[in-house]
């Protein structure tokens, strides 16, 4: 089961373009944006702190 959440402002013509496009493809807008951020090339971390609790991805 998913416990993280995230909270985005974002405008009202926006979320309405959000909504008529999961609702054309039939698709919660979670499933939208998860597929988005699916998406998404892999970065590259090139970070001194690369896997330690002090690298900034850990907070």
């Amino acid at each position: 089961m998913k416990d993280k959440t995230l909270k985005v402002r974002l405008s009202s013509k926006r979320l309405d373009k959000l909504r008529l496009y999961a609702l054309i493809k039939e698709k919660s807008m979670t499933q939208i944006v998860e597929e988005m951020i699916d998406d998404l090339p892999n970065p590259e971390l090139k970070s001194p702190y690369k896997g330690e609790a002090s690298d900034p991805l850990f907070r």
